[in-house]
């Protein structure tokens, strides 16, 4: 694996870094962060110890070094050839907080795991949030790609959103600052969210406790959930479900040395050994063709993909389809 000079970069910050109180990890791999288990270093990582240490820590990176946030992990599919710049990972500690804030409304923290969020309102009678139990990821992840399932979305939900700026600045999003659509906010991509606040409804706790059964029993049996994936590889096109376009196309089990499209669910890509990144990303560019070439449909990609090509292993379009 070809390794970065992090600790250049770190060494580039300044004295500054002394008085920051989170951990700084120069080529740190990414493998061990994402679900896929697969990726090159990020040349430095950064975990914050709360939200003024992140504000702190932003102030002393160049302008001209780029900056990026990952959350557990889930929904990310990083390229052999690493990350420049920073990652930020939030860390449980200071960003995984979780805590009743009025009648009915929950705060947060951006590292926070979807399903907590659920077991939290079924714990007080608060509807709405049920379906949060069957997404694996963050709340953070979620905040941004407005994260859904079983007929609900974040959208739904969420009343402010808290974040810091490229530079260190502090914002408070209103619900209408967002811009929700489809599996997509228009909140600027440089906003790194803390944490939010969440609305719900009061409802009966059997009829929560029920619905999160039938999530959870779902998943059960059509996710492939014990394997290294990376949830639903790609959106549902309008009209149309992504996995039935990609089964149709003859793409179930569909494998690429160790990266496969799931046979229980294929819309799921797995990492069935030491699938790198570079066949996880040719087997999706794969599927997106054959899905065309069936049934005209172009699929989006639902994993968000980040990082530099190894050289030589660079992915090539599939008629037309952009691939980052």
């Amino acid at each position: 694996m070809k390794q970065v000079n992090g600790q250049k970069l770190l060494d580039a910050l300044g004295s500054g870094v002394d008085a920051i109180r989170g951990r700084i990890t120069p080529d740190a791999p990414m493998d061990r962060v994402t679900w896929f288990r697969a990726g090159g270093l990020a040349e430095l990582m950064f975990q914050p110890h709360d939200t003024d240490d992140l504000v702190a820590f932003l102030k002393l990176v160049p302008k001209d070094v780029p900056v990026m946030v990952v959350g557990v992990g889930s929904n990310l599919l990083v390229r052999d050839g690493g990350i420049p710049g920073v990652v930020i990972r939030l860390s449980a500690k200071g960003f995984g907080d979780l805590e009743l804030v009025g009648d009915n409304r929950i705060k947060a923290g951006a590292i926070c795991p979807d399903k907590n969020i659920a077991a939290m309102a079924l714990d007080h009678g608060i509807g709405g949030f049920y379906f949060y139990y069957g997404i694996p990821g963050s709340i953070g992840g979620a905040l941004r790609m407005n994260a859904g399932a079983n007929g609900s979305e974040t959208s739904e939900r969420v009343v402010e959103v808290h974040a810091v700026d490229r530079k260190g600045n502090k914002h408070v999003l209103s619900n209408a600052d967002m811009g929700y659509a489809y599996r997509h906010s228009d909140a600027a991509k440089e906003l790194i969210f803390t944490h939010a606040i969440f609305e719900g409804y009061a409802e009966h706790k059997a009829k929560i406790r029920s619905d999160m059964d039938g999530v959870r029993q779902h998943r059960e049996t059509v996710q492939p959930i014990r394997e290294k994936t990376g949830g639903s590889t790609f959106k549902n096109p309008e009209g149309h479900s992504a996995w039935k376009l990609i089964d149709e196309a003859g793409c179930r089990g569909m494998m690429i040395g160790s990266a496969q499209m799931s046979p229980l669910h294929c819309n799921f890509m797995i990492n069935t050994g030491q699938a790198t990144g570079y066949e996880l990303e040719y087997l999706g560019e794969t599927v997106r063709q054959r899905v065309m070439e069936h049934s005209g449909v172009k699929l989006e990609w639902e994993i968000k993909r980040v990082g530099k090509f190894m050289p030589g292993y660079e992915i090539k379009e599939f008629l037309g389809c952009a691939t980052a």
